[in-house]
């Protein structure tokens, strides 16, 4: 078989999870992102476009901005929805709001231009910009690729039938997991957790969320991996039509990760998210951010992001995670210069990027189940 191998609380460790397969600056990958709205799932919206020099918008008299978010099965798509409704009541701006993979596919997609901003997995960018920690991105650097602002924790769910034998993930050995869509954010955080755990005898199975979770349902895989901010639809749509598990990452399991990692943060879910779970479940998370690219100007980055950071109160999806005062906690790229304007303005400036002070501890905020 292959294998490749809060907020402020959470991870002032700069991060990074990765992916395999530059869908969008390769060939027009197929890849999910886990990250949380990683789902997986390439299908487009009805206002697909070519994007490109939409960041133009500002001088070129040319207002459209692509906007790549994720699966419609995670939290980026409609979170991304919210961000579309804010900038287009504040801006001059209109976003196009794109579903796609997620996080690799959406650094692709910012490298070559087709995407003016993006959601994607911390890590994932990291290891784009840089060129490095996933053979894919290795020799392949996407350096134009800039950060815009932190968000929340992406949370990792390792999900099985309730009546399932595995108790925990050293549990998986001689499983079949679905570890998410091929090339996808997910897939990386699966392998690695995996790894890291000294699971090497398993069938991989890679589809993306929604997917995922018939396959749970239907009994065709053992186990599942997400990431995603809780609480993600596909896994909601599954709890509340069949009786499932969520798998704990913890004790010495989470720390065997986090040393494989300094990416990987403590996490929990908590009590109630899924229905059926009435105990809260530890576990790891990444981080979400939204990035841009160096041929965005500085006049639409500052623009996008004040919009958005002053208006968070019309957020109703991780809303209690989305704040100025901490959206350069885990930053783990160099920031747009219009988004360190906005902030620099707004009082938040300081240093970003490229910083890692270890693995910390998510606080145990709790958003309640908005609708993802």
């Amino acid at each position: 078989m292959d294998k490749d191998i809060n907020r402020r609380e959470f991870i002032a460790a700069a991060g990074l999870t990765g992916v395999v397969g530059l869908a969008g600056c390769a060939s027009g990958g197929d890849g999910g992102d886990g990250g949380d709205g990683g789902d997986g799932g390439s299908e487009m919206t009805d206002t697909e476009t070519s994007g490109g020099d939409g960041g133009d918008g500002g001088s070129g008299g040319n207002n459209q901005l692509t906007w790549h978010a994720g699966g419609t099965g995670g939290t980026y798509y409609p979170l991304s929805n919210q961000f579309k409704s804010i900038v287009e009541a504040n801006t001059d701006y209109t976003l196009q709001v794109q579903s796609t993979g997620a996080s690799v596919e959406n650094a692709g997609s910012l490298g070559n231009g087709s995407a003016d901003f993006a959601l994607l997995q911390n890590d994932v960018a990291y290891f784009a910009v840089n060129g490095e920690g996933i053979e894919a991105f290795q020799g392949n650097a996407i350096p134009n690729i800039k950060g815009v602002a932190t968000l929340y924790p992406e949370t990792i769910h390792v999900v099985t039938p309730a009546n399932s034998d595995i108790q925990s993930v050293e549990d998986l050995s001689g499983a079949v997991i679905n570890t998410g869509d091929l090339g996808s954010g997910t897939q990386v955080d699966a392998r690695q957790i995996l790894q890291a755990v000294g699971i090497e005898d398993y069938t991989e199975q890679n589809t993306d969320f929604s997917q995922a979770a018939e396959q749970i349902q239907n009994g065709d895989v053992d186990a599942a991996f997400v990431v995603g901010g809780w609480p993600v639809g596909a896994i909601e749509d599954l709890a509340n039509n069949s009786n499932i598990r969520i798998v704990e990452i913890s004790g010495d399991a989470r720390q065997q990760v986090k040393e494989a990692g300094s990416y990987f943060a403590d996490d929990e879910i908590p009590a109630g998210t899924y229905s059926g779970i009435d105990e809260p479940t530890q576990t790891v998370a990444v981080q979400a951010m939204i990035a841009t690219n160096e041929e965005q100007s500085e006049e639409v980055v500052q623009s996008v992001t004040e919009a958005i950071f002053e208006n968070t109160d019309e957020l109703n999806i991780k809303q209690d995670f989305i704040n100025a005062e901490s959206a350069q906690d885990g930053m783990s790229i160099e920031l747009h210069p219009g988004a360190q304007a906005y902030f620099d303005s707004a009082g938040m400036g300081g240093s970003s990027g490229n910083e890692s002070t270890g693995n910390e501890t998510m606080g145990n905020e709790t958003t309640g189940n908005e609708s993802s």
